[in-house]
């Protein structure tokens, strides 16, 4: 975690403390003085009181909608992107990152149902599959159940690599892991390429990349956003990854909290222009594994859905 994302989520922290610290002395003040019978004027409605006491009605409900709500709001973002590279055909690309498939079924059901209602080309998957050994059936069944007319593809994010990296993730899935690989895929006699590497593995990402066709619409598939600045020259025209949760929990005005990226607020989500190369960074589907807290604001799951045509 970078020293300023420390830094804000210690404020943040403190901030809440100090709502609730005050709101729980105001209460006991306030029963110290009925219990004494003290005829002060009711310090439950003075004017900081009713200040706090509205911040921190704003912090249950806030909560609340994180825990209950949000997690299970699934976004779906539809985004066009016009190439010279292609010229009669288009390929829909569905993205999907960060599952956490947990011991609790929560978003796999209705995610499956979604992209596959989208009839995607391709599917990829930029990693981070399970939270628990146990829900390790559940993430392969889910991705046995997409569908794509003509690929399906994953690269290991932080949790495959770190912590469970001799499991076997995708036998009957359908899809293809990929790491330091490219494969080119056909439509209607036109192309597009996807590259894929694991996140243990970025120091093979030049050589791989360098060898790419400058006249191929060229996808690269990685778990983090942190090699957009060491590839941003070569021939890559979509960068595709997850791992930020957009924050899991996001500001109003200020965004993500936390990202757990070396660039940090810089590539927090969403998309990004860095040269000629065109980043995206998914916010997931699912929750980062306890202690993590396990809500969601104002970053929802998300299904992205790239429309990738000819430009006229």
């Amino acid at each position: 975690m970078l020293i300023n994302e420390l830094i804000a989520l210690i404020v943040f922290l403190l901030v809440v403390a100090a709502v609730y610290i005050l709101e729980f002395g105001y209460v006991v003040i306030f029963i110290f003085n009925k219990l004494r019978k003290r005829n002060k004027r009711n310090i439950l409605l003075t004017k900081p009181a009713i200040l706090i006491h509205i911040l921190a009605a704003i912090g249950v409900i806030c909560f609340l909608y994180g825990y209950f709500i949000e997690p299970y709001r699934v976004e779906v973002k539809t985004l066009p992107i016009r190439t010279d590279k292609l010229k009669q055909t288009s390929f829909r690309i569905v993205h999907i990152s960060d599952l956490h498939c947990d011991k609790k079924v929560r978003n796999e059901r209705i995610m499956v149902k979604l992209v596959n209602d989208l009839e995607p080309d391709v599917i990829v998957f930029t990693g981070d599959a399970i939270n628990t050994l146990s829900a390790l059936p559940l993430f392969k069944e889910t991705m046995e159940n997409l569908k794509a007319s003509l690929g399906k593809f994953a690269v290991y994010g932080n949790f495959e690599t770190w912590h469970w990296g001799e499991l076997d993730y995708y036998s009957d899935t359908g899809f293809e892991l990929l790491d330091a690989q490219t494969v080119v895929l056909s439509k209607n006699n036109e192309t597009i390429s996807f590259s894929g590497l694991s996140c243990d593995n970025p120091q093979a990402a030049k050589g791989m990349l360098e060898e790419l066709s400058a006249e191929c619409f060229n996808v690269f598939l990685f778990h983090f956003p942190d090699l957009i600045e060491d590839v941003k020259g070569l021939n890559i025209d979509l960068y595709l990854c997850g791992h930020t949760h957009g924050g899991q929990v996001s500001l109003p005005f200020y965004g993500a909290l936390v990202t757990m990226s070396k660039l940090g607020k810089k590539y927090e989500s969403g998309m990004y222009a860095v040269g000629k190369t065109i980043l995206y960074i998914n916010r997931g589907m699912g929750l980062e594994a306890r202690p993590a807290p396990q809500v969601r604001f104002l970053a929802r799951p998300e299904i992205t859905v790239f429309d990738i045509a000819p430009e006229s």
